[in-house]
């Protein structure tokens, strides 16, 4: 078995873009920015943390062969596609389109007075050529409060439904699942990985407002504690990241160790 790597990207390392409009940070390779070294982990392709501003956001435009999901942290994003699906999202929606053969949709911030802050998701799927498809769900704070909750996962898992609006995980045809938590400070809590995991990646959401990739971190903000086998562990400050490489045979371990409650996400490939 290969040891257990621990790799942290600090939000300013990201890619990152401000088009007044738009700010967004890129953890891989996406539209102007470029990096060779990072253009997907397992079948992540994109993780895109967007702000954009009232009564702005992106016409419609095509995508095919992806699984893209959002998930709304602030404000109201409404979704148009040519499947029909029109809906306004609000905090603790996400919603996932399967785009298959072929899709067009748009993105808007419902609201003119306030931004909307949402991270758009990108994975590879299992198989190419599907119908196209759109589902949406909700979990509130609650449900993530001060523990790990599974919001997406693979159709061949239990308790996953292939129904729009149906409870629990969205159905996604690729290698990934996704959970998310909200820690309250001082809390520690530890998650199994599923069996045959060989990557891992915690994000961190800059939850604390938008800020330059050049200014450092925000004093009194969330930091969440990320520790494997006692002797392997890292803190994220907002916006942060770590890839984790390597079958863990081991709970990982989370504990909020800032002042703020730290909102982050868990994606675990095969």
């Amino acid at each position: 078995m290969s040891p257990v790597q621990l790799q942290v990207m600090k939000s300013g390392e990201r890619g990152h873009a401000d088009h007044r409009w738009l700010k967004t940070y890129h953890h891989f390779s996406f539209a102007s920015y470029y990096n060779p070294s990072m253009q997907n982990f397992g079948a992540l392709r994109v993780i895109n943390e967007d702000r954009v501003a009232g009564a702005e956001g992106f016409g419609t435009h095509p995508h095919r062969e992806f699984e893209i999901f959002s998930y709304i942290v602030d404000g109201e994003l409404k979704h148009r596609d040519s499947l029909g699906s029109v809906e306004v999202m609000k905090r603790g929606d996400i919603q996932m389109t399967s785009t298959g053969t072929g899709v067009t949709h748009s993105e808007f911030n419902a609201r003119s007075d306030k931004e909307v802050h949402f991270l758009q998701i990108w994975a590879k799927p299992n198989v190419s050529g599907l119908k196209p498809n759109y589902y949406g769900r909700h979990f509130t704070d609650e449900e993530k409060t001060n523990k790990l909750v599974r919001i997406v996962a693979p159709l061949e898992d239990d308790n996953v439904v292939d129904k729009r609006e149906a409870k629990g995980p969205i159905p996604v045809n690729a290698d990934i699942r996704v959970s998310a938590s909200i820690l309250t400070p001082n809390t520690k809590i530890e998650h199994d990985s599923t069996p045959g995991t060989t990557k891992t990646l915690v994000h961190n959401i800059m939850r604390s407002g938008y800020r330059d990739p050049h200014d450092k971190p925000i004093e009194g903000g969330a930091k969440v504690k990320i520790s494997y086998d006692s002797a392997e562990s890292v803190e994220l400050d907002e916006g942060d990241s770590v890839f984790i490489t390597g079958k863990l045979d081991k709970p990982l371990n989370f504990e909020s160790t800032g002042p703020k409650n730290a909102e982050f996400l868990v994606f675990e490939m095969l």
